[in-house]
Order: structure tokens, then sequence, then C-alpha cells
């Protein structure tokens, strides 16, 4: 092989290398992302199908109904509200009327079936997607 193959081979190996490297990440980036989506949005359908995503707003007052490691809640955004089911231990924090985001999937029977729950962090705080849905929900029944 002559110097200039061996280069152009060298760099060819090299662009193949990094295009690897970059459709492994983008689909690894891709299938840990959950999109934010409002109570509303979840109702309209703009919920994406058959993906984990994460729904945010207040946890609906006196919805919470516990039955062994099952809990049941409801989450609202003042507008439209979401039942969701989750196993497993509950955040500390985790009340009637406070914020908090879950993430899982919509069943068919329209129950969001959560993964992971999180709760705010003191007495005023929300996570902003909650805060933004809420802010979003009050401006539309407003109008």
């Amino acid at each position: 092989m002559k110097p200039r193959q061996k280069r152009i081979a060298l760099i060819a190996g090299g662009l193949a290398s990094i295009a690897l490297a970059a459709v492994l990440t983008l689909n690894a980036l891709d299938s840990n992302i959950a999109l934010y989506v409002t109570p509303t949005e979840v109702l309209a359908g703009k919920a994406p199908q058959g993906k984990a995503f994460r729904i945010g707003g207040l946890v609906k007052e006196g919805s919470v109904k516990r039955q062994d490691m099952t809990v049941r809640f409801i989450i609202t955004d003042t507008a439209k509200d979401i039942p969701v089911a989750y196993t497993g231990i509950l955040p500390d924090l985790f009340r009637d009327g406070k914020g908090a985001v879950v993430q899982g999937r919509l069943g068919g029977d329209g129950v969001f079936a959560a993964t992971e729950v999180l709760a705010k962090h003191d007495e005023n705080y929300m996570p902003p997607e909650a805060q933004h849905a809420v802010d979003q929900a009050r401006k539309g029944n407003a109008k």
C-alpha cells in the first residue's frame, strides 16, 4: 500500500469510528429522555405514545389512597386531572396539595403508571415544570 492509500484508509476508519460513536450516543440519549407534559396536554392527546414521559402539577387534596405498597393519587394543573398509580416508597415531602412531578407511562385505562415520584423541597418550592403547568392552567381558566 502506498502512503497516500494508508492515509485515506486511516481517515476513513476515523470517520467511521466517529459516526458510530455519535449514533450510539444519540440512541442512548433518546432512550433516556423523558418529555414533560401537563395534565391538560395529556388529555388533549399530546402525550408521547408508548414512551415514558413526565407529568407535573399539584397533588389533588384528598386524592391520596394507599393500599399496601401501591399509592393512587391525582395530579392536577387546576384545569385537568390525571389519575396516577405508583408502587413503591414515596418521598417524605409528598403531600396533598403540594407540587409533584411523576415519571412513567399512560396506560390504556387512562391511569398513569408512575415509576418515579419527585416532590417539592420546602414550603415555597414547586418544580419549575409543575409551576409552569399550574400558571398556564390558571391563565386558561381566567379567559
